[in-house]
């Protein structure tokens, strides 16, 4: 990771809160709106995006074209902008889609930056419950109604005291869905759907595991530095570095991660 000094470091913080602000007030006039048009992305199957998810890329965007006009973008919405400065913003402008044109407030903005080696800071922010996750270049906290907080994981070890989250029960491919099955017998509680929301339960010590498959880099870089910020860890499913998407395990404890990987793997 690149060296920075405090000034810089804030100054990173700063930009990044900006589009947070920018992207949740974008959003938020379209959540639980009677009239939200959904188009699909995809031919076959379901991936929707809508006006909230563009105008947030966009109003982001905009911000880093003020602020930061030579690092490099990729985000969802309007795919990779090649920057010059050796930095990469990583943003999903709503990441639970689904879950946003379902009126629950279980989505989020990621926003991460990340270098050659990886995302080494990231924010998940819920705008319209007032909660933001922040980890890396020397922060990791939370805020919320009335709340500043310390991240930081639980000290769970033990399968079987383990609180699992996953967004879909029907895990990625058949034989990824099996391995998935067998972690999700051994712990003690199972829960789907809370998209990137389930990642920041894990930074804040409410629950041990996130595992999923099929992601992408923007679903990923953010949760990533948070988990990382609060004492988690975050890898894929051979225990390699995840920062580029596909298999996600995210535990709370390097021995909780070491348990779950072996059962990954059969």
């Amino acid at each position: 990771m690149a060296e920075f000094t405090p000034s810089q470091a804030a100054d990173l913080w700063s930009v990044a809160e900006h589009m947070a602000d920018a992207a949740g007030a974008a959003i938020l006039p379209h959540f639980r709106s009677a009239h939200l048009d959904t188009d699909n992305k995809l031919t076959t199957g379901f991936d929707p995006v809508t006006i909230a998810d563009r105008a947030a890329e966009t109003a982001m965007r905009d911000v880093l074209a003020d602020l930061r006009p030579d690092d490099g973008i990729l985000g969802e919405e309007y795919g990779t902008v090649d920057g010059t400065s050796g930095l990469t913003w990583v943003l999903d402008p709503i990441d639970g889609t689904r879950s946003f044109i379902s009126g629950t407030p279980t989505w989020g903005v990621l926003i991460a930056l990340s270098d050659a080696n990886g995302p080494f800071m990231g924010m998940i922010d819920q705008p319209y419950v007032g909660e933001r996750f922040m980890g890396g270049l020397g922060r990791s906290h939370w805020t919320g109604p009335g709340r500043n907080a310390p991240l930081g994981t639980k000290s769970t070890t033990a399968l079987s005291e383990a609180t699992l989250f996953s967004t879909f029960p029907e895990i990625g491919t058949k034989d990824q869905h099996t391995a998935f099955q067998r972690v999700a017998r051994a712990v003690k509680l199972t829960r789907y759907g809370c998209d990137c929301y389930a990642y920041a339960l894990l930074a804040a010590g409410q629950i041990d595991l996130v595992i999923e498959a099929g992601l992408n880099a923007y679903d990923v870089q953010a949760p990533i530095a948070v988990i990382q910020s609060a004492g988690g860890v975050v890898t894929d499913w051979e225990g390699r570095p995840a920062h580029e998407g596909g298999t996600i395990l995210a535990a709370a404890t390097p021995d909780l991660h070491a348990r779950t990987l072996a059962l990954l793997k059969g």
